[in-house]
């Protein structure tokens, strides 16, 4: 080709080379029960991004992060489970038992990957850690004997605890169970009260001052992470020391907490989101247990409701507030 025919093509629109492709943007959905600006939420969603940061995913160019969140309402949680698969998200992120069994109703083939979960095998989600089967996989939150731990620490940090009232709902039956076995073991006696839905929860806690409790429990899914605000402010109000399951009940004056470190785990789901996009499947990724808890004491709440935290609890915390 002659210098003058290159110079013809060289005015066209036809480039040099195979042509490029955009790349494809991967959507990613994010199904939560809690509030979407709630601060255990927020943290949740922030430590899953920096988690795809670290496998070199940036939002906008390759994945796409669609959000859907409850707040609060179990009703909700096979609505928003359905617009997520509607969108065509290739993995769905959630947490809780509850929220994973509304996103499996709705697809059996769509990846889900949980970052929060106490026993996925005792909950029927997935066949074995090993080997999770199916479509499911993820990072339970399940670290032994973490009742027993949360009671003994309250216990502990209340002399002569003898009576504990106990929040749950029917996503944390089996945890329940193992809080009245801790109990047994410990000679504390449990009064369980079940919140079926945010509505109750004024009613059932107005049972725990009828019966005259000395201490108070929560345990179950994202609903009590949604209603921390206003657990909280009856345990101060009612001078009950309480350990909360839910990270968000510290912020909202709760008393104490101990948990796998959530934020954490959903860090740890970006690495599951990884091995998926790049045509790994859920049924060959074994199931992971928290690598770390958190025991956080707010200070200022002992001092609202009159307590006196003993030094050998405080030296346990990795956290306190002042």
């Amino acid at each position: 080709m002659t210098l003058a025919g290159l110079g013809l093509l060289s005015g066209c629109d036809i480039p040099f080379g195979p042509a490029t492709k955009p790349a494809r943007l991967r959507r990613i959905g994010f199904l939560s029960g809690n509030s979407a600006t709630g601060s255990g939420n927020l943290a949740n969603v922030a430590a899953f991004r920096q988690g795809l940061q670290e496998f070199g995913y940036v939002e906008g160019r390759d994945v796409a992060l669609d959000e859907r969140h409850a707040e609060g309402s179990e009703e909700r949680y096979p609505e928003l489970a359905a617009e997520l698969v509607h969108l065509d998200v290739e993995v769905i992120v959630t947490g809780g038992s509850a929220v994973i069994r509304a996103a499996r109703q709705v697809t059996a083939t769509i990846p889900i990957v949980f970052a929060a979960t106490a026993d996925p095998v005792e909950e029927g989600l997935v066949a074995s850690l090993a080997r999770p089967g199916g479509n499911i996989t993820g990072l339970t939150t399940n670290f032994g004997e973490e009742h027993l731990k949360r009671l003994e620490l309250l216990k502990d940090a209340v002399p002569g605890l003898s009576r504990v009232a106990v929040l749950w709902n029917q996503s944390a039956v089996r945890n329940f169970r193992e809080i009245e076995a801790a109990a047994q073991r410990l000679g504390i006696q449990v009064l369980p009260l079940e919140v079926t839905s945010p509505d109750d929860l004024d009613m059932v806690l107005a049972a725990a001052t009828v019966q005259r409790v000395d201490g108070l429990m929560t345990v179950g899914g994202p609903v009590f992470g949604f209603l921390a605000s206003r657990i909280a402010e009856f345990a101060v109000r009612h001078r009950l020391p309480a350990m909360y399951s839910n990270p968000p009940a510290i912020e909202a004056g709760g008393l104490m907490t101990y948990t796998a470190n959530i934020p954490q785990n959903y860090r740890r789901a970006a690495t599951y989101v990884d091995k998926i996009l790049k045509g790994a499947k859920p049924a060959d990724l074994p199931v992971q247990q928290p690598t770390a808890y958190d025991f956080v004491i707010n200070l200022r709440t002992a001092q609202a409701i009159g307590l006196t935290v003993p030094r050998s609890v405080l030296q346990q915390a990795t956290d306190v507030i002042q």
